[in-house]
């Protein structure tokens, strides 16, 4: 008998986000089935981030939501080259409005934000 391993794709993200809502779309129409995690409410944990950076093979710097307001108001990228690697991810796993949504990983791949184009790539 044969087992079949089911990956269980993660998507970080806000149902208020239409960046989100875009990206939940394409998986939607890609058939891909993905547990919804409101990045607000459970943000990654710093491990998680650390992965997903690499996975997505981004600096940890892209993992903020830059055009947040909460990004400056904080003075985020003030801070940023003082910061260690541990610090950034400490800083985003503790308050998810600062990450850049949506996250999307299968454990494999992930994702930072929403682009079309690599979305087709990496998700398809």
């Amino acid at each position: 008998m044969t087992e079949f391993i089911t990956i269980m794709y993660k998507f970080y993200g806000y149902k208020k986000c239409d960046t989100c809502r875009k990206a939940e779309q394409f998986l939607q129409q890609a058939g891909i089935d993905y547990e919804f995690i409101d990045i607000t409410e459970n943000p990654p944990t710093a491990d998680e981030l650390a992965a997903i950076a690499e996975s997505a093979n981004v600096s940890l710097s892209k993992l903020f939501n830059a055009s947040g307001v909460q990004y400056r108001q904080l003075k985020i990228k003030e801070q940023l080259p003082a910061l260690s690697n541990r610090e950034i991810l400490t800083m985003l796993a503790g308050n998810g409005r600062l990450i850049k949504r949506p996250l999307i990983t299968n454990g494999k791949r992930a994702t930072v934000g929403f682009d079309a184009e690599r979305f087709a790539l990496i998700w398809n």
